[in-house]
């Protein structure tokens, strides 16, 4: 048999590692961890931007929709709400103009009496009214006659409504003689 006549193969025994072995190794990793040092970097600094230039902490709650339609004669401003959310008045903030000029004082919805307007608004824009602003009611007030600019036939009259900043209705309308 030939295999028998064949000396039996060299094994050499394990090779121990040397100083040079071991910082060849280390260098192989520099490059590996320096990139994974920046990604993370890279990550965190985005979290921080992100937070920094004012990501929301809570989601904004959108504006109620309403429909309103906006009437006026002589002195008097009505709005009335023809469909949609109920809006609550004491978050109602409402802004007159007259021929795109806005009037000295603004009425400070809900009230009862307010300079620059006659008293007793009536519906929501009365202090009195209970809060909610459903379908089909009408609020209205008066403009007195020492703010300015004031309200005469043929004028236009415009009307935002907002709640908490977030704009709810932009009415416009001429003012009829009564």
């Amino acid at each position: 048999m030939l295999s028998d006549s064949l000396p039996p193969p060299s094994r050499s025994p394990p090779r121990r590692k040397t100083d040079a072995d071991a910082r060849r190794s280390a260098r192989a990793l520099a490059p590996v961890a320096g990139v994974l040092l920046l990604a993370i970097t890279v990550v965190l600094a985005g979290g921080v931007v992100t937070v920094a230039l004012g990501a929301p902490a809570e989601p904004v709650e959108p504006a109620p929709t309403a429909s309103l339609s906006l009437s006026a004669t002589d002195d008097r401003i009505a709005v009335t709400h023809r469909g949609g959310d109920a809006l609550d008045a004491s978050e109602l903030d409402v802004r007159v103009t007259v021929d795109g000029e806005p009037l000295a004082r603004q009425p400070p919805v809900p009230f009862f009496s307010a300079a620059g307007f006659r008293p007793g608004p009536t519906g929501a824009f009365n202090a009195a009214s209970g809060g909610d602003w459903r379908v089909g009611g009408e609020a209205s007030f008066r403009v007195a006659g020492t703010n300015d600019p004031v309200l005469e036939p043929g004028r236009a009259v415009a009307v935002e409504i907002s709640v908490d900043g977030r704009p709810v209705a932009a009415l416009e309308t001429v003012v009829e003689p009564r």
